[in-house]
């Protein structure tokens, strides 16, 4: 709750994770009255009451009001966890000022690079306004009000609103997405690829052909190799390959199971040539990788 002329470091909040795109750490800030600037890059804007803003691969921006605050440094100044409840700071002493609600979304999805290629470094959403989900503000209203007049639950309940907005602010950017667009999100905005899609990811063990996969789009095999490379920039029997060994990092991070097995279920005929292929996706062999996720 700043009031008068601040600004933050335009440091990234999480530097040890946000170094990589598949760090899984998504920093977001909600406005919940008040305005002020944010800075994200070259450009400036400014941000309104019931603002939503996300940065997918917790990149440095700045936050601020005025000019030439002073530095206001949250992350530095939060109380030790456990929190009971969710912790308020306050700088300045005006009655007018900006709340915020700030924090970081966990999202293991990151480390699927067809999805994570298809994220902007910076995404800002205005509930209600042109284009804006209209039914998003009743949900950062609750937010808001979980986090004022707290109750039994709320620093539960906090958390799964938090990733109903994430949702959300994905919907948007699917429904919003030019009718040329490429990447994951513009795929399932369109009807042929998100049935392709969804096949895959329900069954990524099957055999797939090409022929298999085009007529679960429902349209012609070169119609569809042809557009599903033009928006996704792989072919689809690699995009299945990616899937595979997308599910093989999630096994390798939360589970005991053996490398062989979790090789065998992602379709590699060798521990040998699927240590491989982890590798050259992951930057580091199973083995390794596990010890890191799982540390």
């Amino acid at each position: 709750m700043p009031s008068g002329s601040w600004q933050t470091d335009a440091t990234p909040a999480f530097n040890s994770l946000a170094s990589s795109r598949g760090s899984g750490v998504i920093p977001f800030h909600i406005v919940a009255e008040g305005t002020c600037w944010l800075r994200f890059a070259d450009d400036q804007t400014t941000l309104e009451a019931g603002d939503v803003v996300l940065f997918p691969f917790g990149s440095g921006h700045q936050l601020g009001s005025g000019r030439d605050g002073r530095l206001v440094t949250p992350t530095k100044d939060l109380p030790p966890k456990p929190w009971r409840e969710v912790p308020l700071l306050r700088y300045g002493d005006d009655v007018a000022g900006v709340r915020m609600l700030c924090g970081y979304l966990q999202c293991e999805a990151l480390g699927f690079s067809p999805f994570s290629r298809s994220l902007p470094e910076f995404v800002h959403v205005r509930p209600g306004a042109s284009g804006g989900p209209s039914w998003l503000d009743s949900t950062v209203r609750q937010m808001i009000t979980e986090v004022d007049r707290p109750r039994a639950g709320s620093v539960s309940m906090v958390p799964r609103l938090t990733e109903i907005i994430f949702i959300e602010v994905l919907r948007h950017q699917i429904v919003t997405s030019a009718p040329r667009a490429v990447g994951w999100l513009a795929a399932l905005a369109d009807p042929s690829l998100s049935r392709c899609l969804s096949i895959i990811h329900e069954d990524p063990r099957r055999e797939w052909s090409l022929e298999a996969l085009a007529d679960a789009a429902r349209i012609s095999r070169s119609v569809f190799a042809e557009r599903f490379r033009a928006v996704l920039d792989i072919s689809p029997i690699q995009y299945v390959r990616e899937w595979r060994l997308y599910l093989a990092s999630v096994a390798l991070a939360t589970t005991r199971q053996a490398i062989a097995d979790i090789a065998f279920n992602a379709g590699y005929a060798s521990e040998a040539s699927f240590n491989r292929a982890f590798a050259r996706a992951y930057g580091a062999p199973p083995a390794t990788w596990r010890a890191s996720a799982q540390s």
